[in-house]
């Protein structure tokens, strides 16, 4: 399930799998409001919007003993700007990782794959109406 980190303990260790900060990471972009979801790469040059159940994908981190970066694969809605909502998701995650796992975040890059386009309603739809 991916690799361990330990962290020093008088009473022994404390294990933190990546998939545990790469959960921490995805939940906290997705709480940002203007992110839409997370991508889950480009696959075939398509962005592969994921649902919010998934939180470690669209998510990829680096985690040494001490310190941790990370790069999130975002999703924004139509008439967020980006570079608020991407700030916004930098400070968010920073801040989550170090609060529950103890780790030092060097650097949350924000890869923005595409835009969310609010639901038009069918023609068919406002007839039936």
């Amino acid at each position: 399930m991916g690799e361990e980190r330990s962290l020093p303990s008088e009473l022994g260790s404390v294990r933190i799998a990546d998939e545990v900060v790469s959960i921490i990471a995805g939940l906290a972009a997705t709480e940002i409001d203007g992110v839409a979801g997370m991508s889950g790469g480009i696959a075939g040059g398509i962005a592969e919007a994921l649902g919010k159940k998934n939180f470690s994908k669209g998510v990829k981190v680096d985690v040494g003993e001490e310190e941790a970066a990370v790069d999130l694969f975002l999703i924004v809605r139509f008439g967020s700007r980006i570079p608020d909502v991407a700030w916004a998701v930098q400070e968010n995650v920073k801040k989550a990782i170090e609060n529950m796992t103890g780790l030092k975040v060097v650097r949350v890059n924000v890869h923005v794959q595409g835009v969310n386009f609010p639901q038009q309603p069918k023609a068919e739809d406002d007839i039936l109406k």
